[in-house]
């Protein structure tokens, strides 16, 4: 058997458990990313010859096959979100992005610096590189499927499915900040940085997904003619058509395209919120997205198997822990003071910080636009401990947390849905 016919034979076996697990795994304290992740560990550590998961070697090939695979969750997530737009509807969203999100990174930073005596850019990369929670990992704790109900979204998915839908990008002023200060200790950059990497980077974003996801709804619900009328066609890959073109188009402008990605989602919602054609596309993106998550876990399963930890330190494990116990949940908790969840829900939006996907495309990007101070498989290592302690910690309490906080609200009669728009 050679290299390639058993990469295809292990690539297709993963695809078809993706279709099978999530339903086996439903009632059971185990994650399907963490079911993968071992998966992974025990594949690559027999001797069948498979090749080594090497980050630095491939890293060229990891940061656009992970790009991917976070753009598809961006799109999945914004189309699942049934909750209109508002800064009432949304108030837990902007104070995780707006709050929680910054002290995040200046907490992992200060941390880097402390414990790991990493220089000020390698610190903020890794700062930055942690802070955004995950689309793809997440699926436990996010919003399910589309719905008629404006008000179906429970408070701590809506929470958390926005927020990880939002901050991918909105991370990425802080990721070219640390490449600033890697390359020239950030002289003289502020002022471009802020209008341009903060600024004009997020607005385009934001417009771009707009217009494109308006003009994609009104072509897809309400084209005047009915065989340009996309909806009628049932066609799922038009979602991945969308989310490309909204990708692509943004990062032409030179705008943040994990943003334009979400906002078009939630624009191409809005176009007919009822509409069973959100089903389909959802259930497409959805699909493809657990391909790409079985995939990538394997490969970070392997990683750890082949020794790809073996640059970590205690202290490099220690700054990982402390954002997974300490950091998120803190920073967390106080960005949702007097805000609308109750003091159950804040607890366990703020716990469930989980780190993944995004934060190893964030770390490819960035190690190929210059060098940090820090070896770069020091960087993976912590990067990689930090992401499979997540996919581990939080694999495992998911279900049995939701579901018990599930219990509580019926229990209660609390509805599922936070405040109107």
């Amino acid at each position: 058997m050679t290299t390639p016919d058993l990469i295809l034979a292990l690539g297709g076996g993963a695809a078809l458990l993706a279709a099978f697990l999530p339903q086996a795994l439903a009632s059971r304290p185990l994650s399907l990313p963490l079911v993968y992740l071992l998966g992974g560990m025990v594949l690559f550590a027999l001797p069948i010859g498979l090749p080594a998961p090497d980050p630095v070697a491939h890293r060229t090939a990891l940061e656009h096959i992970t790009e991917l695979c976070v753009v598809i969750s961006l799109m999945g997530a914004g189309l699942a979100i049934n909750r209109r737009a508002g800064l009432r509807a949304w108030s837990t969203t902007w104070r995780l992005l707006g709050l929680s999100m910054p002290l995040t990174i200046a907490g992992v930073a200060v941390a880097a610096t402390l414990l790991l005596g990493w220089p000020a850019g390698a610190a903020l990369l890794l700062g930055a590189v942690l802070a955004p929670t995950d689309p793809v990992l997440a699926s436990d704790v996010h919003v399910g499927e589309p719905v008629d109900a404006e008000n179906a979204d429970d408070e701590v998915r809506f929470a958390l499915t926005s927020e990880a839908g939002l901050n991918d990008g909105l991370t990425f002023p802080f990721v070219y900040a640390a490449i600033a200060v890697a390359v020239a200790g950030g002289a003289g950059r502020l002022g471009e940085w802020a209008l341009m990497d903060v600024l004009y980077r997020t607005a385009a974003g934001v417009v771009s997904g707009l217009l494109i996801g308006w003009l994609l709804g009104r072509l897809f619900f309400r084209a005047p003619s009915e065989g340009l009328r996309l909806s009628e066609r049932r066609d799922g890959f038009v979602a991945l058509a969308a989310t490309l073109l909204s990708y692509g188009v943004t990062e032409l402008v030179h705008g943040y395209g994990f943003v334009a990605v979400f906002v078009t989602a939630c624009a191409i919602r809005r176009g007919e919120h009822g509409h069973g054609y959100n089903n389909v596309l959802h259930g497409f993106v959805e699909q493809i997205e657990r391909l790409f998550t079985a995939w990538l876990l394997l490969l970070l399963g392997g990683f750890v198997a082949v020794g790809g930890l073996s640059g970590l330190t205690w202290r490099g494990a220690a700054v990982g822990l402390l954002l997974l116990l300490v950091i998120r949940p803190l920073t967390g908790w106080l960005a949702q003071v007097r805000g609308p969840a109750g003091p159950r829900e804040r607890l366990v939006i703020s716990f469930f910080g989980i780190r993944g996907i995004g934060s190893l495309f964030y770390l490819a990007y960035a190690l190929g636009q210059t060098g940090f101070g820090v070896p770069a498989r020091e960087l993976w290592a912590v990067t990689g401990f930090t992401v499979v302690a997540s996919v581990a910690l939080h694999g495992l309490t998911a279900t049995p947390i939701m579901r018990r906080i599930d219990a509580l609200r019926d229990r209660a009669g609390v509805p599922a849905a936070g405040p109107s728009a």
